[in-house]
Order: C-alpha cells, then structure tokens, then sequence
C-alpha cells in the first residue's frame, strides 16, 4: 500500500477507540485457552456475493494480523449458505479455536455462537452483530445511516426540491442482517429530521436485481415520480439507477460501500455518494481484539450495542465525486478499474489517477 494510503488510512482511525486491559484469563480450551486451541483463530466470512471485500480485502489482512502475531488462522467462507456456516463452525471447533470471529449470514451466526460459547471459546461477531457474541466490530453502522440520510437531503436541496414535500423511495437493507436496521435508523434520524417522509418503502434486501424489480414497482406505484431515493448501498443503488436509467430519470440516490461501481455512479452523477468504509481499519480492529484475547487479556471497548456487548465502532466516511481519489490513494480502488467508458471524460476532468 502507498504510503498516501497509510497516512489517509490512519487518519480515520482515531474514532475507533479500544481500550484494553491485561487480565488473564482461564487457560483451559476456550477463552484464552492454553495448548492447541489458543493458538488457533478461527474465523468464518459470509459469502462472496454481497461484496468482493471478503475475499479480496478480509481475508488476506487477518491472515496476515494473525500470522504477524505468531498465531495460526483457519479462515474459511460460507458462500452465501447457513448450512456450510453450521458445517464449517463444527469443522473448525473439533480441531480447536482460541477465538471465534464470524460475519452473520442469515441469522446462522446466532448457532455458531451457541456452540462456541458451550465449549468456552469468545466470540467475536465481525462487521454485523450476532446475538449473544461476546464482542461486536463493525464500522460505526448508525453513523453509515446518517451520512447517507444526509446525502439525500443535500442532494434534494441542491436539486432546488423541498425535502418536505419530495417523493422519496426507501430501499433498505435485508432485515436478516442487524446492520440494516442501524443504516436505517441513522439515515431516517436525518431525513425525518428536515422534513422527509417515505412515499414508499419496498422489503429490504441485499441484491441488485431484486432492488431494480422492487424500485421499479414503487416507481410504478407512484405514477412515475420520484424526487429521491434513500438506498442503503452501492448494490441496492446500481439496481434503483438500473431503472431510473430506463425511464430517463436522475435523482439524488445514496450508497455505501465505494464498490467500482458505486465510485462510477457517483462520477457520473446518477448517486449522489457512497459511504466509504476502508476493510483495513476494520479489519485491524478486529484481529487486534482477537489477538488480546488468543494472548489471554481482557478487552474491553468505549461503546456498547443496546443489548451491552462491547461494540468497537469505526468511522465511515462519505465519498462524493471529490473524494473518489482518496479511495484510490487507499488502494480499495484503481483508477483503471473506475475510469473507463463514459467515466473516463471525468476522471480526467477531476484529475482521478
């Protein structure tokens, strides 16, 4: 990574707070388990789907952490299925875990996370809460919301349309992921606030395909018009441009994710922003809790989920067509994978490279 990338990176950091202590705890098979298993980081991704990140950004920064700190890493993916979650947790506890790191799919993070618990083994539930995890990290999710709710109004307003009296479309998240309620809640904390009410509000979801068939139904619904849309990511947002496209229409649409194609939309114009979240601070939170714990401390965190689990939060950033560089700088992008076609014209227009 450049040294940019760092320094950029960095800057981000300050807001995800750990503090951490040095208790020891049990050095039985579990916790900070001694032998076999508090060697062992056992950590299960979700799939390959929702975003290249796990594959190509997750997995490679927690091997490494977890290499650099002198501990074996038995990372595997369960590719968009709950029963290859349950199969693979089962897989990797027989062979022992010092720590549990796992991303929910569908609600089958709640299994593993009974299963480690009986065996003694602390869980860690990464980038999207699991019900009874012993710690959750994860980007700061209601704050994800609110750049995003703030992105619709100032893009409503600049448009010249009063936010009160605009038509704008919801398209949430899959509400079987407990982020998608937090995105949801920040990003209407901000609209309600100046004065927007959802003319429609299609089932949440996570797939672009689904989201254009819903957008255009409630498109369909409403004669037509629409002034905004509220989308909770990149995905949901290429789908709803999908359709505004086919009916020659641009509004103010918002995102997250900075994904390819998501940094093209906002070039273009056709989303207002995306909600940058770089994986590496991420990441690194979450790898610095594991290792505190393989290493037999007792971490604790400056936030709490309402529930009370120890919520290490970190800060997202809004990207709009002016920021879109610092992603590159970061290398979560190439300018080669983003500026071609039709967006080359405003790569070079804003000096993208």
């Amino acid at each position: 990574m450049k040294k940019s990338s760092l320094i950029s990176i960095a800057a981000l950091a300050g807001a995800s707070a750990l503090v951490l202590t040095g208790c020891a705890t049990d050095n039985g098979n579990g916790g900070g388990g001694g032998g076999t298993a508090s060697t062992r980081a056992c950590v299960i991704l979700p799939d390959t789907e929702s975003s290249d990140r796990w594959e190509n950004g997750d997995r490679p920064a927690l091997e490494k952490a977890f290499k650099d700190a002198g501990f074996e890493a038995d990372i595997q993916n369960a590719q968009g299925s709950t029963d290859k979650m349950a199969t693979i947790a089962d897989q990797q506890f027989s062979k022992g875990c010092g720590v549990m790191l796992v991303t929910d799919f569908q609600g089958a993070g709640v299994a593993v996370v009974e299963k480690a618990k009986a065996e003694g083994i602390p869980v860690i539930a990464y980038d999207r809460p699991i019900e009874g995890a012993d710690y959750y990290v994860s980007f700061d999710n209601v704050k994800v919301g609110e750049l995003e709710g703030q992105s619709v109004v100032d893009g409503l307003k600049a448009a010249g349309k009063d936010p009160a009296t605009a038509i704008v479309v919801y398209m949430g998240g899959d509400a079987s992921d407990g982020n998608a309620k937090m995105f949801h809640d920040g990003a209407v904390s901000v609209m309600e606030a100046a004065g927007i009410k959802p003319a429609a509000e299609p089932t949440g979801v996570w797939d672009t395909e689904k989201s254009a068939t819903n957008f255009e139904q409630a498109l369909t619904s409403l004669g037509g018009k629409v002034d905004a849309v509220w989308s909770a990511n990149d995905a949901n947002a290429a789908g709803v441009i999908s359709i505004l496209d086919k009916n020659g229409l641009v509004v103010p649409v918002s995102g997250q994710d900075a994904s390819v194609a998501g940094l093209q939309n906002v070039l273009l114009g056709k989303q207002t922003a995306t909600v940058y979240k770089p994986f590496q601070l991420e990441a690194k939170a979450a790898s610095d809790l594991a290792i505190k714990l393989l290493n037999g401390e007792t971490p604790t965190a400056d936030k709490t989920l309402d529930d009370g689990t120890p919520y290490i939060a970190v800060t997202p950033v809004l990207v709009g067509p002016d920021e879109v560089q610092q992603v590159i700088d970061d290398g979560n992008a190439s300018a080669s994978e983003i500026c071609t076609g039709e967006v080359a014209a405003k790569c070079e227009e804003l000096g993208i490279k």
